[in-house]
């Protein structure tokens, strides 16, 4: 390790809990986050949400602090706390000054180990959330991501909402959430991670005799994703504006596709510079906005084009995204591009590393998604060695890839030629 990562130890605990900090000498501050392994693909039909059900729970209280005295507690250190749900994994965290870190892990460790999950806040925040969903469907963009993922992952865990629906949050009881939260919510299946100015030995002290007594819990078994998808679905709104996703299946978080794959997708929509911008947005003027996304998942990952433009330009912004696609494929990147490209991967990586909260989320989901705590210097090294034979490579693995539109908007399925767009939804 260099002398930068050589800050960051990384264990086991006795109780299964994984532990990965890094000390940051020139802080005062600290961010702590407890990362669970367990998301909406993990989640049962029926209880669809009940990870995002949790997010908003934990913080509710414990036996021994309620809701407010976590919150005045946090205040008056002059801490924050959130959380939030992905598709694999929940994370919740606290940032304060690195002299109130016992107060933080306590916070933490409490809610962890034993909160309250009571009949009342599940009914409040069962409210709270279905308001959400509702507000979500209101928002045609938004509308249209969700549905693209429902197109890609027809029939799967992965192609739901991660909010849930209203019947499933619906109809949710204390019970099911508590039954959820005891099968995942272990220490087998917890990162801890600490960043700032911290100490590996005290932080692990403290984390082992909290959870010793509630050992056990590993990572979900999860259901393979199948090989189809729904090449086009169309959501009929009286907007003003057509949203517009189109989705790629693409490479998992493990492949090693993904390293070229992550300098596409900059050159293809990533940045101001990127070929859909320039000819979408600064050369006609079709959009607004308009950019491509990669999104990595323990089998499998989707690459996908979003974009919002007026109705009559639908047909004209869809032929040039799929010409680039194409073209992409089947002549590669300029080496200008490849350059412009590994250059702002490499910064992106760098940045994200300015403060303890940012460092502190690299580590948990490095060693959650991985079981180790990837360098700096590692990932950048693998950005240097991306060519551009390997990123036409992955074009062409693109390009062929089962395809998806996704559209909401003031018109029909039969408004799109499928055929042209290349929306088979053939297996790969």
């Amino acid at each position: 390790m260099s002398s930068r990562a050589s800050a960051i130890q990384c264990e086991r605990l006795a109780s299964g809990v994984r532990l990965v900090t890094e000390r940051m000498r020139d802080v005062r501050s600290v961010a702590i986050g407890f990362w669970v392994g367990t998301g909406s693909r993990d989640e049962p039909a029926r209880l669809a949400g009940a990870s995002h059900f949790l997010e908003h729970l934990l913080f509710k209280g414990t036996p021994t602090r309620s809701a407010a005295a976590i919150a005045e507690a946090l205040d008056e250190v002059g801490g924050d706390c959130n959380a939030f749900t992905t598709k694999e994994y929940t994370a919740f965290y606290v940032r304060l000054l690195s002299e109130h870190l016992r107060l933080g892990l306590d916070i933490l460790g409490d809610i962890m180990e034993e909160p309250s999950l009571s009949e009342h806040d599940v009914d409040a925040e069962r409210t709270v959330i279905l308001d959400e969903i509702l507000m979500h469907a209101d928002e045609p963009a938004d509308l249209a991501a969700e549905t693209a993922m429902s197109a890609l992952f027809p029939g799967h865990p992965l192609g739901r909402d991660t909010l849930g629906d209203r019947e499933s949050v619906g109809a949710t009881t204390a019970a099911d959430i508590r039954g959820f939260f005891e099968e995942h919510y272990r220490p087998g299946n917890v990162v801890v991670s600490v960043a700032g100015d911290c100490n590996h030995e005290e932080v692990a002290a403290a984390l082992e005799r909290r959870f010793a007594a509630r050992p056990g819990g590993a990572a979900p078994v999860r259901e393979p994703v199948g090989p189809d998808v729904d090449p086009l679905v169309v959501v009929r709104r009286p907007t003003e504006q057509a949203h517009l996703v189109l989705g790629m299946r693409s490479v998992s978080r493990f492949d090693e596709a993904r390293w070229p794959l992550a300098v596409l997708n900059v050159v293809l929509g990533g940045g101001l510079s990127s070929r859909l911008f320039q000819k979408v947005r600064e050369e006609r003027g079709l959009a607004y906005s308009i950019w491509s996304e990669r999104n990595g998942y323990f089998d499998t990952g989707c690459t996908t084009v979003s974009v919002g433009t007026a109705p009559e330009q639908v047909d004209q912004v869809l032929e040039i995204v799929t010409g680039e696609i194409e073209e992409l494929a089947s002549r590669g990147i300029t080496p200008r591009e490849l350059d412009v490209a590994k250059g702002n991967l490499r910064s992106e990586t760098l940045l994200s590393c300015e403060d303890s909260g940012a460092r502190m989320s690299r580590l948990g989901t490095s060693v959650l998604l991985y079981g180790r705590a990837w360098t700096i210097d590692e990932v950048l090294a693998h950005i240097d060695e991306v060519d551009a034979e390997a990123v036409q490579e992955v074009a062409r693995s693109l390009a062929a890839a089962p395809r998806t539109l996704a559209a909401v908007g003031p018109f029909d399925a039969d408004a799109f030629d499928g055929a042209a767009l290349g929306l088979t939804g053939r297996a790969a």
